[in-house]
């Protein structure tokens, strides 16, 4: 093995047909299929960008062209969903954005990407649960139930707030689900996302028969320079699969599988987030619509309040399985750096019998707990941005890059337009960066700060290939 690694210091690289899984005891069980995975990649986009994003963005940016919005951002998403899909069906092993960075880019590429994606992922999740909390809460009030102030919010978020304890017990429920190994965790995910789906579709069906046309004009109320600015905003709605795609060691047949499902995921929710916008500002005018509980008023507006308190259970749904996949990601990107060696090999054990990365799953579990329980979602919603933009960069770059250097290798899908798409998903990734808030990059400085101090003085010396480097090429 040593002999075949390529690269030396922090630019050495495994050869992508070296990728191994681990020790027994370091190794997850293959059992998703092509309908699980699509469902968890569909679980993972479809959340709160039908509803509630789509409402504040038709309301203060784009108008009606709410729907151009999505489209602009679905075409940037699909030139990163083109480049993740070829790395799937390349390198079907866990990790996703920070194992392909690792075989293509080196080691340090790889540490930086793997290690943001730790803080992003864990965000994402902790964002998430506090969203759902809010709806739990709207629900309750609609069903005269009053809960103690204490228990509703983090501090500083209302009066009497102290702790947002129902966030926190959904970022633990979300933990245990995944320790229950990966089949039956993906069966309620595949639940799940069947009636989130089932919801949206009845929500998009009953709409479309109060559209009154009139109310798309005019179509581009601030301008085509609006709907850009929209599409900046609900990018962060059209991604999930490249936390889906961390799966890739557990699908039956990820060669195969793994470049459908990213594909299909990312259609489907595209088809339903076009429809969503259509009946949306069809039902009510841009200007009325409510940016916090878009549907619930537009429903109102024509008659139907009660489907207020269906939509916000569908909301409940929609997002919890948001939760599962980001989750999901995490854990396998932490997994899979601990089992290279570049975190403690103590959390790359996996349950004897449930074949899943137990120690890690609880961490996060944990830690997202703490984040959701604690912190205002703004503060935490902060933290998930950037780390996703810069995977897809690097993602897009490895897969160019990997093209021109191995064009022979054997890929089940190639990404079409080579080096143009990718190029497309670099380029709108780092064009929506610069839409972030300085103290964005601030916390991201920090993070990588105690990141690069951690690989120097730990990963640079402990990694397999380090080791491997100490040992010397094998004798024959």
């Amino acid at each position: 093995m040593a002999g075949l690694r390529t690269g030396q210091g922090v630019l050495r690289r495994k050869p992508i047909e070296q990728i191994e899984e681990g020790a027994p005891s370091e190794q997850l069980t293959r059992t998703l299929g092509l309908g699980q995975l699509t469902a968890i990649g569909v679980g993972g986009i479809i959340g709160a960008g039908i509803f509630a994003l789509a409402g504040a963005v038709a309301n203060g940016t784009a108008g009606p062209a709410v729907l151009v919005s999505f489209l602009i951002a679905g075409v940037a998403s699909a030139a990163a969903a083109f480049s993740y899909a070829e790395f799937a069906g390349l390198i079907p092993k866990a990790g996703s954005a920070y194992t392909y960075g690792y075989a293509v880019l080196g080691e340090l590429a790889g540490w930086f990407i793997g290690w943001d994606l730790l803080l992003e992922y864990t965000a994402i999740v902790a964002v998430v649960a506090i969203g759902i909390s809010g709806y739990f809460g709207f629900l309750l009030g609609a069903l005269g139930v009053d809960l103690p102030a204490w228990m509703l919010g983090a501090p500083g978020t209302g009066e009497g707030h102290q702790v947002d304890l129902f966030a926190m017990v959904l970022c633990l429920f979300t933990a245990y689900l995944l320790t229950l190994g990966i089949k039956n965790a993906a069966r309620f995910e595949t639940v799940v996302v069947v009636l989130k789906v089932l919801v949206v579709l009845l929500v998009i069906v009953v709409g479309f028969f109060h559209i009154d046309t009139a109310n798309y004009n005019p179509f581009f109320p601030y301008g085509v320079g609006g709907a850009f600015t929209g599409a900046a905003t609900v990018f962060f709605a059209v991604f999930g699969y490249d936390a889906m795609s961390t799966a890739a060691e557990e699908s039956k047949d990820a060669q195969r599988h793994m470049p459908k499902a990213i594909m299909y995921s990312l259609a489907i929710s595209m088809v339903l987030y076009v429809l969503a916008c259509l009946v949306l500002t069809g039902m009510q005018n841009y200007s009325e619509i409510d940016p916090e509980s878009g549907f619930s008023t537009a429903f109102e507006s024509v008659g139907l309040p009660g489907l207020a308190n269906l939509i916000a259970v569908g909301a409940i749904i929609g997002i919890l399985t948001v939760m599962f996949t980001f989750m999901l990601g995490v854990t396998r990107v932490w997994f899979s750096m601990s089992r290279d060696g570049l975190l403690p090999r103590w959390f790359a054990k996996t349950h004897p019998t449930r074949h899943v990365p137990v120690r890690v799953t609880w961490i996060v579990g944990v830690g997202s707990a703490l984040i959701a329980g604690f912190l205002p979602i703004g503060e935490a919603a902060e933290l998930t941005n950037i780390g996703i933009l810069l995977a897809f960069v690097v993602v897009c770059i490895a897969v160019i890059v990997l093209r021109y250097r191995q064009p022979d290798l054997p890929r089940k899908f190639r990404c079409p337009g080579m080096p143009f798409v990718p190029a497309i998903g670099v380029a709108f990734s780092l064009w929506l960066i610069t839409f972030l808030a300085w103290q964005t990059w601030l916390r991201f400085a920090v993070w990588l700060a105690i990141g690069l101090v951690i690989y120097f003085g730990y990963s640079y010396r402990n990694s397999n290939l380090a080791r491997e480097s100490e040992a010397g090429p094998e004798q024959p």
